[in-house]
Order: structure tokens, then C-alpha cells, then sequence
């Protein structure tokens, strides 16, 4: 496809020179495709120049083609993320470090710098099912689910909530990043407000971390502000 898809953990990096406060993350990178190790040198260095600020989404992507034009085997990429995870968070607080898994091994490994915060959140963009939620449970912080359908989401997320408690991990813990479906108004465009409006029922779903998407409602750089502007009346002037 013609079309410009920019490396995520770039354009963060761009992002975060611009700005102080915002959290940084992506929905979703396709971390099997990343060597592990560049990748908790990528995330780890993104961090520090953010002060802090990143909470990265990760999955595994559907397309194949991708794989093979990296040279990475599409079958196996669901392992090979979880010893991405492990990988990263070994090297964010051991040194020297020695690694020894399915896809990636290493001894007496050196990296830094560490991130800044102590531990950087991984969300997960996996389809609902009781082993991926099993696999949140265990290696993640939360999950971003494709379904914008709250009362769905509201049966997974308690689904979810039950992995965690399975775990040994506070169900409350279990992060959900969602935002709702565009309502249509009258002349046949997005309406704003009354989408807004929509937010109470994903909350009452346990979505617990709405995600709006700009290019849906902003024609251009000229409307970011408005749009802004209504995001935090909504929510009461938070930031």
C-alpha cells in the first residue's frame, strides 16, 4: 500500500521534543519484526529523552509479507514477543546480563542507558481470547482492544480482569485503552459532541483509558485546538 506508515518509536521521539508532559505510546508496534535487543535500546533511549514518558503498545501485526521482507519467521511471533519482553526488562535492570531463549540468546551483555522509569509499561494489541488475556496478565500493563463495541468489551474486559486475578496481579491494574465509535450526525459526518457524549459507557465497560484519534475529526492542524480544547471540557479541564 501507498501510503506513508513512519516508524512509530521515530516519530515519538519527535514528538517528545516538543512537548513535556504527554505520555507517549504507539497502537500498536509490530515488535517481532525488532531485533530484541535494539529494541529495549530503542524504547530504553526513548524513555530517558522523554523523562519518563513512554507506555508503548505492542502486538504481533497479521501480515506475513512483513515478516518475510524483514527476514523474521511469521510463524513463532508470539513467543518471540513475550522473550522480547523478557529481554527488555533484563537489560533495563541487569548488567551484564545473560539471556538464553527460542529466538534470542546472549551472555554478559552491557546496555545502556536504563529507562527512567522503573518499569515501562507494555500494552498489548492482541485479539480477545483466554490465552492472550493469559499473556497480558503476565508480561503486560493493559490491553488495546480493536472492538468498539462497549457491551463486548465489557464481557472481555471482565474476561481479562479474571486473567490478572489468576495471575496473582490486582485486577484493578489491568489497563484498557479503547475510545468509541465515531457517531454520524445528520449531514453524514463525524459529530463531535455527540461522541463525546458516548464516553460514560465505555467507562461503565471498565475502559479505563479513552483514545481519541484527531485525523478523524480535524481536517487539518487548524482544528487541533478546538478539538483539544472540547477533549478537556469533557473530561472537566484535565490535562
Amino acid at each position: 500500500m501507498d501510503f506513508p506508515w513512519y516508524d512509530p518509536i521515530t516519530v515519538l521521539s519527535a514528538i517528545a521534543g516538543v512537548t513535556r508532559r504527554i505520555r507517549l505510546s504507539a497502537g500498536v508496534l509490530v515488535a517481532p519484526v525488532r531485533p530484541a535487543v535494539l529494541l529495549a535500546k530503542q524504547l530504553a533511549t526513548l524513555d530517558v529523552l522523554s523523562r519518563g514518558r513512554v507506555e508503548i503498545g505492542i502486538g504481533v501485526g497479521w501480515q506475513k509479507a512483513e515478516y518475510d521482507a524483514s527476514g523474521i519467521p511469521f510463524k513463532g511471533r508470539y513467543k518471540r514477543m513475550e522473550e522480547q519482553i523478557e529481554v527488555c526488562r533484563l537489560l533495563w535492570s541487569t548488567a551484564p546480563a545473560d539471556y538464553r531463549g527460542e529466538s534470542v540468546s546472549f551472555e554478559h551483555i552491557h546496555a545502556w542507558p536504563r529507562p527512567v522509569q522503573q518499569r515501562i509499561p507494555f500494552w498489548f494489541g492482541l485479539a480477545p481470547s483466554e490465552r492472550n488475556f493469559a499473556r497480558i496478565a503476565e508480561y503486560g500493563d493493559g490491553w488495546v482492544p480493536m472492538e468498539q463495541d462497549s457491551g463486548k468489551l465489557a464481557a472481555h474486559i471482565k474476561n481479562l480482569r479474571a486473567a490478572f486475578a489468576a495471575a496473582g496481579r490486582d485486577p484493578a491494574q489491568a489497563g484498557v485503552r479503547s475510545g468509541p465509535r465515531a457517531v454520524m450526525g445528520s449531514d453524514g459526518r463525524p459529530d463531535l459532541d455527540a461522541t463525546l457524549a458516548s464516553i460514560t459507557e465505555y467507562e461503565k465497560a471498565g475502559v479505563n483509558v479513552i483514545e481519541m484519534q484527531p485525523r478523524i475529526w480535524c481536517a487539518g492542524p487548524d482544528d487541533l485546538e478546538r478539538f483539544f480544547d472540547k477533549i478537556v471540557a469533557v473530561k472537566g479541564g484535565a490535562s
